[in-house]
């Protein structure tokens, strides 16, 4: 019953070029592998830090034209380079260098003190700098630092945004990345000094600082200074860059600030992680469903933490978070296990009524429940069919009530000794729109494997690129775009 997916033909000729979406011609380019790190180190003592090169960026997301400073400690000093790359797909090799800068003299810069919060505020002075050049195409861009003693390196990571019409907005998940930062050591959302798994409030955390290795789930080098976006995100970038989708990229910061903005798109991309949101971008994400956009929930765990953003100055707004609430309503039995749930206000709308679904943890097989679904249609999967791994490591279960709304594909998830049943769905919006809740982080696992990919595995292991996956995405996607399945 497996589909197969095929490739985006690349442009022949320049006449051709014209009439395709920026992304294609982007990945018509050369590309390269070497925008993945060779050599890495982490300090034991921390777990997470890489202090022989480590930087950060003054923006999380930039349109071509501003200006964009990189801050980078050395310790001990050493001379370094910063080589720039647009991940993609770029006929294999995943990436494509835009710009190579230095050698520059690196310093080692103070590590700051532990603020109100346990905030750990980075108030670096500026490495390097670069105007974004107008012809660089939206996009995840990673700037792989390299100190030039020993060859250590790790990555600076930022978004490059545009403003023009596209079918798909592709929201990097970048919120949740800062929560789970742990840098320097144990000063993520989830440290209070008492606990480093504590779900309450009293905490904050800073995009001023790198990001240190990620700390759970799976242990990739590729995550050292880049977030969560090599776990869970690249994989589904490489694929819709391969299969030449039109897609423009954002920040979860941008959906907070740029609610109009969404009107630009037919479909958004919530990918991998996404946990963490204000609630000006439920409002935002609600509102232009209302208004026909349609969405899609390529992810897990979504929408659960609600988080406030504050300004490390008058020019910088949004540069800090803290946990202020949940979405959703009381989940008694999380509060068993993590009281400091049970302290919060709980005035936070239900995320299930965006999303379709709220969250859970666990692994299962992704086993559909719909046969004769338009979702369905080239796959041959009837019900029973199960798409072993794929739910995992954090899903969605308890649908909401919403009209229309259908179970496309349910079954029984197993974390430790507990269970619960998860639930993928799909309902239709107001205007002809549609959203989709995949009800998993891993969902992306099932569409490609990039260069230095690590499948993750707990409760349960995913099994890579699967046509069935990939044939589901498409109709999905086709579907939002409102064109034929």
């Amino acid at each position: 019953g497996a589909a197969t997916s095929p490739t985006a033909a690349a442009p022949r000729n320049e006449s051709d070029a014209p009439s395709l979406s920026p992304v294609v011609r982007e990945n018509a380019l050369a590309g390269t592998r070497d925008w993945m790190l060779d050599k890495t180190w982490i300090d034991p003592k921390t777990r997470y830090r890489s202090p022989r090169v480590e930087g950060y960026c003054s923006d999380t997301s930039v349109r071509p034209g501003d200006a964009l400073e990189v801050m980078v400690s050395t310790n001990p000093p050493a001379p370094f380079t910063l080589d720039i790359y647009r991940m993609g797909y770029y006929g294999g090799t995943g990436g494509r260098l835009m710009r190579a800068l230095g050698e520059f003299e690196g310093t080692t810069q103070t590590d700051p003190e532990v603020g109100d919060m346990r905030l750990r505020d980075c108030q670096w002075t500026t490495s390097a700098s670069l105007k974004i050049p107008e012809a660089w195409v939206s996009g995840v861009y990673v700037g792989k630092l390299t100190e030039l003693v020993d060859g250590i390196q790790s990555y600076v990571i930022f978004i490059v945004r545009d403003d023009r019409e596209a079918d798909f907005m592709f929201q990097c998940s970048d919120t949740t990345w800062n929560a789970y930062n742990r840098w320097p050591d144990q000063y993520a959302l989830y440290d209070n000094g008492e606990t480093e798994w504590h779900l309450g409030a009293g905490t904050a955390t800073s995009f001023n600082r790198p990001y240190g290795k990620y700390c759970q789930v799976v242990d990739t080098p590729l995550s050292i200074g880049s977030g969560e976006f090599m776990l869970w995100e690249f994989p589904l970038v490489f694929w819709l860059e391969e299969q030449g989708y039109d897609v423009t990229y954002t920040s979860n910061l941008d959906t907070h600030r740029d609610g109009k903005g969404l009107s630009r798109v037919q479909g958004f991309l919530s990918v991998g992680h996404d946990e963490y949101w204000t609630r000006p971008m439920y409002d935002n994400v609600m509102a232009a469903i209302q208004d026909g956009m349609s969405a899609g929930f390529f992810s897990g765990d979504t929408c659960w933490g609600m988080i406030d953003l504050l300004p490390d100055g008058p020019d910088h707004p949004h540069r800090h978070i803290t946990r202020i609430d949940h979405f959703g309503p009381v989940d008694e039995e999380l509060v068993k296990h993590y009281p400091a749930v049970g302290e919060y206000p709980h005035a936070g709308p239900d995320q299930a009524l965006m999303i379709g679904g709220r969250d859970v943890s666990g692994g299962a097989a992704w086993t559909c429940s719909a046969e004769g679904h338009w979702i369905f249609a080239g796959t041959g999967m009837k019900n029973g069919d199960g798409i072993p791994g794929l739910v995992g490591f954090e899903w969605h279960g308890a649908p909401a009530n919403i009209p229309g709304l259908e179970v496309v594909a349910t079954g029984t998830a197993r974390t430790g000794g507990a269970e619960g049943t998860y639930a993928s769905t799909v309902y239709p919006g107001p205007k002809g729109n549609v959203v989709f809740n995949a009800s998993t982080i891993w969902w992306a696992d099932g569409l490609s494997e990039p260069p230095g990919y690590v499948r993750p595995a707990t409760y349960t292991e995913p099994q890579g690129p699967d046509g069935r996956v990939q044939q589901i995405t498409h109709n999905i996607l086709n579907r939002m775009r409102k064109r034929p399945t």
